[in-house]
Parts: structure tokens; sequence; C-alpha cells
């Protein structure tokens, strides 16, 4: 085991069974026995002097962290976090390195498998471009075509967003057509900038008409167009480039929920959603990572959307009486409200506090009311309204000797937008280098707030020291307290900040446009897969000027007196309505990992059972090629039909269609691919399918949970459940191979058809006509 000076502590038997001996050996005769403790000591030999120091140690650090812990700070009025505490840049680093606090400099979001795949992509393209391989040669006569498919057209921030950067793409050779599930007010707006628009509906019974082919890529916005996903899962519509932009967190929180509550089949449905996506797009750095239960790595951040300031815009609108009187704010106060950064980390609430710190000393500029209590009201915007935080201020605030009743708490997610309107200035506390502009910031600046926060790299972007904002260095966070009394006059707003507060809305209305047209120009470039036929578009760089500095306001203004629309209420609204009908939808018992053998076994009797019939059918047909066989009469091919369809099970019901073909001198043959293109297959006998596609059901059905067996045996290599299509791979095993497949499309369909034609097909015309014409509205008779 080891010797007792090597430091390892030995079992407690033979502990006592070595000292025991011990003590034998040295006091034969009999003596007091020493305590447990003494004896470790002794025989330990251990250095006192380094006992000592260790507990000396261990003290200090007990002391530090009580020191620094908020909810352990004693209420004792002598004492105070400003005499006991001074914090400098110093301090921060030295409590970094000892791991007491997180300031959240390890809270970045990299999509770093998109960003390879693109890397990757990109050294593919120019490897196989014209200049390095001559005979691909592009012959461009038509521009990108692209799709933007959305829920409902109704006005909001997302519908303003999407038109901007239509708009600008557009002119740099885009097309595109629009899509929704429902109408609404934004149509005109569509129409103005010369974009079509198409009302659609998801749940009619022969699905969703659309030849997604005819683009080049599909722009989805929100999830509450998942109705359209029905699509793009299947064939020939899964291969699309898809970019599906969200906004909403209330996805998000309702996916914490599932995962409570067990829902896993509902949780995998919307996960199958985010994996069909070729690129999941949000407009902040926080939402890839609430929505992290979804990410299979194709998540993506385009920072920038006009979401902050048309909440403003409406909040101002709806409120156009004297909010501050509802809040319980004296006319004469002057309100500070505190707030840092969306991220929770363990070192925000000591920031905060030395924001605090900074404002005591202007605590006496400030005159007082007809109680002898000061004007000046603080409010910290932090945490939500589960947490505890608010309690952790009040005790920072009493040992900073703060009079009660001038500091107070408020929930983020509750009083957010009714705290920062009131507000006469807004400070924002964290130090955090953070990968865009804090969107609490901007919604301040919307609100035509005067606003101070450290010299950040990204906030020092946008804001210009005294022109739009009030900066001051994150290194000295004392200078704090002469911007403050720069910004207040005899406890009111000096002129020169609300001119400042001025300038800094017309900023923020616009902040961050060029970003997200850049982005989104850019992202398309390495998504979309040209082909040859398709004029690349122009450089973003000869982009005019006026489609990135601006969102498109102008296009809007005639609807704005639109009913107002609560997005995150709707977003809601939509949830419970999925869950519902997802709730009322028939369920088949979920695939488990012990029903490996039973699909096996199902698996090989459906194999067993159509080589048993082909080999069948191959030895009626031989039989009867050898004799020879009269049309003969109506009632002879009527009792020849019904005995057809008795021996062919998997023909289905096939007396009428065949009866009708059999009287008719033309056939019309519809080839497609997947059950995509079946709401555009003809359903008369005077048409008949031929599937292309040879699907694995057993690996679908694995991967997708959405088939059941029994849906697996009327949709046997993709056919058409009912249907009296034909397999063309069956009958022509070449098209099993998907390279041949590929590369004949669908003449594919016209060899088939030819191979052994007589045994399909006896009448003398035989036509073809492809289910893109259905789509396109052309018929071949």
């Amino acid at each position: 085991m080891g010797s007792l000076e090597t430091g390892i502590p030995l079992k407690r038997n033979n502990l006592f069974r070595s000292f025991s001996s011990v003590r034998t050996e040295r006091h034969p005769f009999s003596q007091r026995p020493r305590s447990r403790f003494s004896r470790f000591l002794l025989f330990k030999k251990l250095d006192y002097l380094q006992w000592i120091c260790t507990v000396a140690v261990f003290l200090f650090f007990v002391v530090l962290f009580q020191m620094f812990l908020p909810g352990s700070v004693e209420k004792s009025g002598n004492s105070s976090l400003q005499d006991n505490v001074e914090v400098s840049s110093g301090d921060f680093k030295f409590l970094k390195e000892m791991g007491v606090l997180d300031f959240g400099e390890d809270i970045r979001f990299e999509p770093s498998k998109l960003l390879d795949k693109f890397q990757r992509e990109a050294r593919e393209a120019i490897l196989y471009s014209p200049a390095f391989n001559r005979t691909k040669q592009r012959f461009p006569y038509r521009k990108p075509q692209l799709a933007m498919v959305f829920a409902d057209l109704l006005v909001d921030s997302q519908k303003l967003l999407m038109v901007t950067v239509a708009a600008a793409l557009q002119e740099i050779g885009y097309e595109f057509q629009v899509y929704s599930l429902e109408d609404g007010p934004v149509h005109d707006v569509w129409r103005t900038i010369g974009i079509p628009v198409t009302i659609i509906q998801a749940f009619d019974k022969t699905g969703i008409v659309v030849d997604w082919l005819n683009y080049d890529g599909i722009l989805v916005n929100s999830f509450e167009a998942r109705g359209v996903f029905s699509c793009f899962v299947q064939e020939p519509f899964k291969s699309l480039p898809l970019i599906w932009t969200i906004h909403e967190r209330s996805l998000a929180t309702r996916s914490r929920k599932y995962i409570s509550s067990g829902r896993i089949d509902l949780l995998n449905d919307w996960k199958r959603i985010f994996n069909r996506s070729s690129v999941v797009v949000f407009p902040n750095y926080i939402l890839p990572m609430i929505y992290s239960t979804f990410d299979v790595g194709n998540f993506f951040v385009i920072p920038g959307t006009p979401a902050e300031a048309w909440e403003a815009d409406t909040v101002m609108a709806l409120h156009k009486d004297n909010l501050r009187v509802k809040m319980g704010y004296e006319l004469e106060d002057a309100v500070i409200a505190i707030v840092g950064s969306q991220f929770m980390y363990r070192g925000l609430w000591l920031e905060h506090a030395i924001i605090l710190q900074a404002l005591l000393p202007v605590l006496s500029d400030f005159p007082l009311d007809n109680n002898s209590n000061s004007n000046l009201k603080i409010v910290v915007l932090s945490g939500d309204s589960t947490s505890n935080y608010g309690v952790v201020f009040e005790e920072i605030a009493i040992n900073l000797t703060y009079p009660s009743g001038i500091v107070k708490h408020k929930a983020i997610d509750v009083d957010a937008d009714n705290i920062l309107s009131t507000a006469d200035l807004v400070i924002y506390g964290s130090f955090l280098e953070e990968q865009s502009f804090p969107e609490v910031l901007m919604k301040a600046m919307c609100f035509e707030k005067p606003i101070i926060a450290p010299d950040l790299s990204m906030i020092r972007k946008y804001v210009d020291d005294r022109v739009n904002g009030y900066l001051f260095p994150k290194e000295n966070p004392k200078f704090l307290t002469q911007v403050i009394r720069q910004v207040f006059s005899n406890g009111k707003l000096s002129s020169l900040a609300h001119n400042i507060a001025s300038i800094g809305r017309s900023t923020a209305r616009n902040l961050m446009v060029s970003e997200t047209v850049e982005g989104y120009a850019s992202l398309l470039v390495n998504v979309l897969k040209l082909p040859s036929e398709v004029a690349p578009p122009k450089d973003v760089a000869e982009m005019p000027l006026n489609f990135k500095e601006k969102w498109q306001w102008h296009l809007f203004e005639a609807l704005s007196n639109s009913t107002y629309i609560n997005c995150t209420l709707r977003s809601y609204t939509f949830l419970d309505k999925f869950e519902q009908q997802w709730n009322n939808a028939p369920k088949d018992r979920p695939l488990s990992a012990d029903d490996g053998p039973f699909l096996y076994s199902i698996w090989e009797e459906e194999k067993n059972i159509e080589i048993a019939n082909a080999r069948k059918r191959k030895e009626e047909e031989e039989l009867k090629d050898r004799s020879d066989q009269s049309h003969g009469t109506w009632e002879e091919v009527y009792r020849s039909a019904k005995r057809a369809d008795r021996s062919k099970q998997d023909l289905h019901e096939r007396d009428e269609g065949e009866l009708e073909r059999t009287g008719q001198p033309l056939s019309i043959y519809e080839p497609y691919f997947g059950e995509g293109t079946w709401p555009f297959l003809h359903l008369s006998s005077l048409y008949r399918g031929i599937g292309l596609l040879k699907l694995d059901e057993m690996s679908y059905y694995i991967q997708s949970h959405m088939y059941t067996w029994t849906g697996y045996l009327q949709s046997t290599k993709g056919r058409r459940p009912g249907a009296e299509d034909i397999d063309a791979s069956a009958r022509l095993p070449l098209l099993d191979n998907p390279y041949y497949r590929d590369i004949l499309g669908e003449y594919g369909a016209f060899f088939a058809i030819a191979n052994r034609i007589d045994r399909v097909h006896k009448n003398a015309w035989i036509g073809f006509q492809s289910w893109r014409a259905t789509a396109r509205k052309v018929c071949f008779c």
C-alpha cells in the first residue's frame, strides 16, 4: 500500500494494525494510548510550519471570497464596499487568474464546421474553375433565381429586414420570387420593389404545388413557416440549398420544456427540420447558443436587425402619455439605468458594483425632494425574474452606503422596454468584448437616450465619444464619475446630452445595415452551386451605397397604421397550435434499438415475397409467350384483368384503370423522382406514373422515424400508394446505378418502357410528359 512517508493514507484497519505493532515494539510496558490524531501527526513526521502556512492561506482565501461574495456581505453600517475594496483592472486580472470569478472572455460563437466547409468548397471551386479546367465553360443566359418563403405577410421587423436584403441583392444580379402561406399588407411592399408574390396553401390535400427546382436556392424566414419543409425533406427537392433565418427565442425556450417533460419525439421532429437546412442564420450571437440543442454544425450569424428600432418605435407609439408616472417616478427625478451584457457570467455583478461605486460621488449633486430624499434613481436592469439578482444588489447598495430606495433591480425579461423608455441616462456596465454591438444599448439609443459605455472595440466601432454617445476607458472606471457630471447639470440633462441622444437615435435606427446585406451576399456565394447557364452575381462592392446605409423604412411608412403584432406572443401561439396538432395526430411506437432484429426480419420477408412474385410473373410471361393469345371479347379481357389483379398484389386496384386504358388508343407516362413530385402527377386513366428513384426504405425509415411499416409496404420503391405506377428500375436494371440514373434523367423512363413494351402497354400510341410540365401549367394534350 505504501509507507507512511509517502503521504498516501492507508486504510483504517491497516493503519490501526501498523500503529499497534509500533507501540508494542517501542513500549513493551502498558502505557496510556495517545489519540488517533496525535499518533497520525507523530508518525507522519509532518512539518508543523507547513501546516500553519496551509491553514493561513486557506483562511486568507475564505476571507477574500467572503469579501467579494454579494450574498455573504454583512449588513454593517460602518463597513462599505467603497471603504474595503478598491477594484481596478489589476484586481480583475488577479480574480481571473485565481479563478474566483470569470468575466465571459470564453463566451464566443464560432461556426467552425461551416467555415471549414466553405473554405474547402472554395478551394475546390478554384481547382475546377475554367482557368484550371477548360472543359468546364460557362454559358450564362439567366440570373440566379431565389425563392423567399414566409409564414405570412404581416407587418413586422423581419419583413423589413428581408425587404432590405432582397432590394440590395437585386442590384448585384439576383432575382426573387416570394411565397407566403398567408397574405398580408406587406404584399404591396414586395410588388413595389418588383418582386412577384404567390400565396400557397401548406395543408392542401395535394400538398404544396410549387416546382422548387426552378430556383437555385431557398430562403425560409421564421420557424412558423415549417409547413413548407414537408416539400424540402423529399426528393427531388431535398438537395436544394436552403437558408433558414430564425429571429425568435420561443422555440429554444420551449425545447427545454420538451426535454424536461420527455417529449423527445417532438424534439426530434424539430431536429429533423434543422438538419435539412443548409445554413441556419441568426441575427445575433446569443441565439445560436440557446438553440444549441438543435445544432448540427450548420449555425451561422449575420449580425444586424431593425428589431430593436422597430420595438422602440412601437413602445413610444403605444405609450404617448407620461409613462414615468405609471412607473412610480416623479417628473423631477433623474433616472439612470444600468444595463449589461446579454450573457450572464459570474463576474457581471462585480462590474455593475463598480458602476454603482462610480455613481456614489455624484449623489450629492442631485437636489432633495420634500421628504429629504434624493431625486436620483438608479435601476439595475439585469438577470431574469427567477434569479436572486435583486437580493444581491440590495446588499451591494447597502454596503456602498446608498440611501434606501435609490437603487432598485428590475428583471430584463419583464421591464426592459419600460425602464429604457423612462430612463434619462443609460449606462452600459459590462466590460466583455462581445462579437456584435449590444442589442440593449442599441435599443436605448433608439429610445433617444444618452448612453455611457466603456471603450470596447465593438462599441467604439459605432459610437463616437461626445458625438452620438459617451465613452470612458475600461481600465479606469473612476473616469465615469466625471462623464456623469458632464451629462447632468443641476440634476437635469444638459443640452449637449440631448443633442448627443438625438444623433444616437439616428445612428441606431440604421445600425449594421451594411453588415447584414454584405453578410447575406457572402453567404449566398458560399452556399449556392450555380450551374453553367447562370450568370454569377456581381461583387458586393459594386452594390450602390444607398442600399447598404439604411433599412427600407420608407416602404413601410404607408403601413404605419397597421395593427401592432406581438411577434413573441404570435410565435408561442404557433407552437401551442403545432403541439396540439402533433398530439392529435396518430403516432406509432418510436423506433428503439431492440427493434433492430424485428425490422430486419420484416425487410427480409418483404424482399423474399418480391423475389417470389417476380419469379412467378416471369414464368407466367414465358408460358404466355409460347402460346398464341387472341384479344378475345370484352368479357374475356375483363376476366383476364381481374385474374391478373389477384395474382399481382403489388399493383393494388388496377381493374378500372386497366379496363379504361384497354379501350384507349393512347397512354401518357409521367416520369417522376420521389414523393415531392406526387402533387404534380395526374390521377386520370389517361396518365400513368413511372418512378425513376429507387429508395432504400429501410434506412430512410430508421433515419426519419416518420413512416410506418404500412406506408413502407404501400409505397415500395417510391411509388404512390394505391396508384398503378411503374418502377423503372425493375424494368431496366441499369437505372439501379445512381450514375446512369442521373445521366439519363427522364430519358431513363423512355428506355424502361421501350424494354419489353408489349408486356406493359399493347396500344398503338404512347406519350411521355414530364411532371414539371404540370408545374409550368402546360399539358401534353
